[in-house]
């Protein structure tokens, strides 16, 4: 009696995993068709480049300044 148990269950396993990854199956098929379906009849629209907005630029003095003071920060953390 066990082993028609554990036939029975193994058949139902089968049957479970097998609708499973049947549905997954066509899903992705379903999926790739639709998408087909957007991009023909809904192309995408191309962009602009968006302008940047001019920052002022940081002289190299500044610059150099703060990495100056950050490593003199730094350091005297570490003590």
């Amino acid at each position: 009696m066990e082993e028609n148990l554990i036939v029975e269950a193994l058949k139902f396993m089968v049957l479970g995993m097998g609708v499973v990854f049947s549905f997954l199956i066509i899903l992705i098929f379903v999926l790739k068709g639709q998408a087909a379906l957007v991009s023909k009849y809904f192309p995408a629209k191309e962009k602009e480049p968006a302008k940047k907005p001019q920052q002022p630029v940081a002289s190299s003095s500044a610059k150099v300044a703060a990495i100056v003071a950050a490593v003199q920060h730094h350091k005297n953390l570490k003590g």
